[in-house]
């Protein structure tokens, strides 16, 4: 996607070789005109794919995930990573889920009452690096026994390896943008 590339040249700070801050537009500050331009095109990505839930992670996916299914007329539902009063545990699907940005390993849990197999599931996030969201993610949605139609990521770094994982699994990916390497010199996209 021509637009989020231009935005990640303009806005975007590489730090070192593998961490990209997009804190300006998409994970901090949200540029809310940029998010309606993603999530139209996710849209036209999984049009055909009869999606009836979207299914993020806390906190950085909820913006994407919700601009996204206005278009997609379903609802979000969101793993959280915290234990909570109001989710309760004998009743949630649970998984581990490792961040790569935080370097902390997370429990993440749905309510049952969320997914089920009668669902067809688009997971929706903002970064694939390692692919340990997304595999959590999918985690959850097997437990329902819900169909996973696919992943949408924002921005992919490529050089990580986490989208070929998913997709030497058989999982379909469509990344907005895909990172082939960066450093202090630039950025270079797939």
């Amino acid at each position: 996607m021509k637009l989020l590339k231009d935005v990640i040249v303009k806005k975007g700070k590489v730090r070192g070789e593998d961490v990209l801050k997009v804190d300006s537009f998409l994970n901090h500050q949200l540029d809310i005109n940029l998010l309606n331009e993603m999530g139209k095109e996710f849209k036209n990505r999984f049009k055909d794919d009869n999606i009836t839930k979207i299914l993020t992670i806390e906190a950085s996916g909820i913006a994407i995930a919700a601009i996204a299914a206005q278009y997609f007329n379903v609802p979000v539902v969101f793993a959280k990573k915290a234990e909570s009063k109001n989710v309760d545990n004998d009743n949630a699907y649970e998984s581990q889920v490792y961040s790569f940005t935080k370097d902390k390993t997370y429990s993440v849990r749905v309510c049952k009452d969320y997914l089920n197999s009668s669902d067809n599931v688009l997971v929706l996030d903002d970064f694939l690096a390692n692919a340990q969201a997304a595999l959590g993610l999918k985690d959850l949605v097997n437990q329902s026994g819900a169909n996973l139609a696919g992943i949408g990521i924002v921005i992919e770094k490529g050089f990580q390896g986490g989208g070929k994982l998913l997709r030497d699994s058989g999982v379909r990916v469509e990344s907005l943008a895909i990172i082939n390497s960066m450093n202090s010199d630039g950025i270079d996209f797939d």
